[in-house]
């Protein structure tokens, strides 16, 4: 077992931050870490690290009691933060040496480190530029290689696509497949929930401070396999027609994207009459039905949709 999370509990001032929040990792697992805005992931995340103290229950990593002070946990780590930290004015090769040094590692072994972490990700003819020069996406693929330098057990990755191109997300989302197959124990967060679909042998959904859900795609997605979902599409949607739809008996949640409904229903129950209803006279663009995937899930046991919200 990596990582073992015991009903921690963490309070900033009147605001209750982890209330009673349990998770475990084993080695070799890419666990992904979903929720809404203000679950409380970079919270969990920083104390997993020990960036952050807690007040109540415990934090297991490697065998070992996190109290914040274990500098051998603290080597074992790599931590790639929603924020990109780099220094704009130095090369790529000397901000994954300098990162590399923050964890002891003396020139010859980071030497030797720099050429593997420059072809995970990807920046093999563009280490000697400086960093202001490189692209959002290059900014990103550079802050995973300074976490990976010291070649840690468990890497941690908050957030590690926010605002770049499509290109750099699928050369992410391939390196982190590609850590799993050398065996890297990885927890992922992120706001795409496709990309935890791709990348995640299992899943914990996280809302309001605890686990409320945990398992593989599979497994949470037979939670509501006997829910259906139905799409509707208008010309502008509009609150006062999901509420509307709520309001309909047999409607578990709708979530209301630009103009698109997307309504979770019982299935078998004949309900599209009282759905179409609740549209009223509204031009109609498309109505489709589908079968429940994982942001179908997260929708039913949260109540909120993921998609832009990226900060918790």
């Amino acid at each position: 077992m990596v990582l073992q999370v015991r009903e921690v509990m963490k309070r900033f001032n009147a605001t209750l931050a982890l209330d009673g929040c349990s998770l475990e990792v084993e080695k070799g697992e890419v666990i992904g870490l979903l929720g809404p805005n203000g679950a409380g992931k970079t919270t969990c995340i920083r104390s997993i690290i020990g960036l952050i103290p807690v007040d109540e229950g415990t934090i297991t990593v490697f065998g070992m009691h996190q109290d914040g002070r274990n500098k051998e946990i603290r080597k074992q780590i790599g931590y790639v933060t929603q924020e990109i930290t780099l220094y704009e004015e130095m090369s790529g090769k000397d901000n994954l040496a300098f990162f590399a040094s923050l964890y002891g590692m003396g020139k010859t072994e980071i030497a030797s480190r720099m050429d593997e972490v420059a072809s995970i990700i990807g920046l093999e003819g563009r280490l000697a530029d400086k960093v202001k020069h490189y692209s959002g996406g290059m900014k990103r693929r550079l802050n995973i290689g300074c976490a990976l330098m010291h070649s840690p057990a468990l890497v941690i990755m908050d957030e590690p696509t926010v605002g770049i191109d499509p290109q750099s997300r699928s050369f992410i989302l391939r390196s982190v497949k590609e850590l799993a197959k050398d065996g890297a124990t990885i927890i992922y967060t992120s706001h795409y929930i496709e990309e935890v679909e791709a990348v995640a042998s299992r899943i914990y959904i996280m809302d309001n401070g605890h686990i409320i859900a945990q398992g593989t795609l599979a497994q949470l997605v037979a939670r509501i396999q006997g829910d259906h979902v139905i799409e509707v599409e208008v010309r502008l949607g509009s609150e006062e027609v999901r509420t509307r739809l709520l309001s309909i008996p047999d409607v578990k949640e709708v979530v209301l994207e630009g103009n698109r409904y997307r309504i979770i229903v019982p299935a078998g129950i004949p309900i599209l009459d009282k759905i179409l209803h609740a549209f009223a006279n509204l031009p109609l663009v498309s109505i489709n039905t589908k079968q429940p995937n994982l942001e179908d899930v997260f929708l039913t046991l949260t109540g909120k949709q993921l998609r832009d919200e990226v900060k918790s």
